[in-house]
């Protein structure tokens, strides 16, 4: 395993801020955050005409702020545009040596990681970079890259992540979320529990599968903490291992939840430890407070260590 793969797996990706590309001052509050990853953006947040303009200034606090340990990344426009080729070329070439990562919205399928990953070996390899060493993160967000995830998933050895972007699948699929069928002085139609668990679980699994990170899109309101964590603990519970932040008070709740806390960790390991007793002494299950516990449970519970040790809550 190169010295890139190494790095590649144990990314930490629990917290990841938008930071709007035309705005120098965001992109330097970002650059002091807590964010585990933060990605500049030439896309969704950026007017058409500042787009240009707007690269620069990713360019240059990629190369002049202080990162730290960050994921150090920028988000595209989608390969559908004019601006994609570009974007990729000017800001690989102007601060190639201080990216880490490109996210890449839109995408329908692996033709469209395949077109990113051929451009970035070719910039690689004119630069004098190490080659495959820039990750590729992409949004699903297209119903047809819901039906594709699979294949997405693995397309790529720079594919590190897959995103679930809500907001524009909500259109691609030609979902109804507004208020519908209010008559006869009923409440509006709701859907009758979470609408995006099976996109979720979808996406989850088929990045389970490859290897890859499965990340939660944006909750877009950033004045309820609450719904906030309420959106990523069920991500998380189903799997997932970060999500967005569109304000860096988002970031703090995503660091908390998208970790162990100390009561979750020494129940593992007790766990762990209960069942390894138990098969010292000839026996195939423990008693762990109150419940039967066996190899099988261990493997939950090792999940929970393995995670503490990734985020750095143990040794």
């Amino acid at each position: 395993m190169s010295n890139y793969e190494r790095q590649k797996y144990t990314r930490i990706r629990r917290s990841e801020l938008s930071t709007p590309g035309h705005s120098e001052k965001m992109i330097a509050k970002a650059a002091a955050s807590d964010a585990d990853m933060v990605f500049l953006d030439l896309e969704d947040a950026v007017a058409p005409s500042a787009k240009v303009p707007s690269r620069k200034n990713i360019i240059a606090g990629l190369n002049e702020l202080e990162w730290g340990d960050k994921i150090r990344s920028f988000r595209c426009n989608s390969v559908d545009t004019e601006w994609c080729h570009d974007d990729i070329a000017e800001v690989v070439t102007g601060a190639g040596a201080n990216i880490d990562v490109i996210m890449v919205p839109k995408i329908k399928g692996p033709r469209e990681v395949w077109f990113v990953d051929d451009l970035l070996t070719g910039l690689e390899m004119k630069l004098g970079l190490e080659v495959g060493r820039i990750g590729i993160e992409c949004l699903v967000e297209e119903v047809e890259a819901l039906q594709t995830v699979d294949e997405i998933a693995t397309c790529s050895p720079r594919l590190e992540a897959l995103t679930l972007g809500v907001g524009d699948l909500s259109a691609s699929q030609g979902m109804r979320l507004g208020h519908i069928g209010v008559t006869d002085g009923e409440e509006a139609l709701k859907y009758p529990g979470d609408v995006w668990h099976y996109a979720r679980t979808r996406m989850i699994v088929a990045c389970r599968s490859a290897g890859i990170d499965a990340i939660d899109g944006p909750y877009a309101n950033f004045a309820s903490p609450a719904g906030y964590e309420k959106s990523a603990a069920t991500f998380s519970m189903l799997g997932g291992v970060g999500k967005w932040c569109i304000h860096p008070s988002q970031v703090e709740v995503a660091n908390r939840v998208f970790a162990p806390t100390d009561q979750e960790i020494a129940t593992a390991q007790g766990a762990i430890d209960a069942v390894s007793e138990a098969e010292e002494q000839g026996l195939g299950a423990a008693n762990f407070g109150g419940m039967m516990i066996d190899a099988a449970t261990t493997r939950l519970f090792q999940v929970t260590l393995d995670r503490a040790r990734q985020c750095g809550l143990i040794d």
